[in-house]
């Protein structure tokens, strides 16, 4: 079903579609396209600095993240940017490629979603997306795009986790990996409206 809706669509799954090398970049980029990806693109093209973790904590200290970003003092997303940072700090971890690391090895993996989830508005999406920044091709970030997808073509699932498994399916079948077929799905839905899904 997926296979054949990939086909109509004339999605071409592209290894190498969404990564951060600039951790500023990527704890800001929660979610995509208009709204934060600017703001993301803003930190990592201006604080060169905020590279690594502990350079976008100084960032956070002598800068108004709020008012830099225009997003209101009372924004969650301003709170779970401090949060994530924190978290960040307690694993140790200070650049993207051992944020990276972490998401290959399946303790350091679990370890690391354990104290992600604790900061608020994290769920598994968010954890998920957060792999994709970091280089992985393994995870699927599903969102409204990737499960209206599934439904489209026909799947009958309900949870995060069944329509993850119909995506990994379908790119085995396509020879490409999870997070390209992800991408792909995503960067197609995005353009589409409600009509014409």
């Amino acid at each position: 079903m997926v296979l054949k809706l990939v086909d109509e669509a004339g999605l071409e799954p592209n290894e190498d579609e969404r990564k951060w090398d600039h951790m500023g970049a990527l704890i800001t980029d929660a979610r995509y396209k208009a709204t934060v990806w600017p703001r993301a693109r803003r930190i990592y093209d201006e604080w060169p600095d905020s590279r690594t973790t502990s350079g976008f904590r100084a960032r956070l200290e002598s800068e108004d993240l709020p008012t830099y970003l225009k997003w209101r003092d009372s924004s969650p997303k301003i709170k779970k940017i401090y949060d994530l940072v924190s978290v960040m700090e307690d694993l140790g971890i200070d650049t993207v490629a051992e944020l990276s690391i972490r998401f290959r090895d399946l303790g350091q993996e679990q370890e690391t979603r354990r104290a992600l989830r604790g900061v608020k508005h994290v769920g598994p999406k968010t954890l998920d997306y957060i792999a994709i920044l970091t280089r992985s091709s393994n995870h699927i970030a599903v969102d409204q795009h990737i499960a209206a997808f599934v439904r489209v073509a026909g799947a009958r699932v309900k949870t995060y986790d069944q329509v993850a498994a119909i995506v990994r399916a379908a790119a085995a079948e396509l020879s490409c990996s999870p997070g390209a077929l992800d991408a792909a799905i995503w960067n197609y839905m995005s353009t589409q409206t409600a009509g014409e899904r």
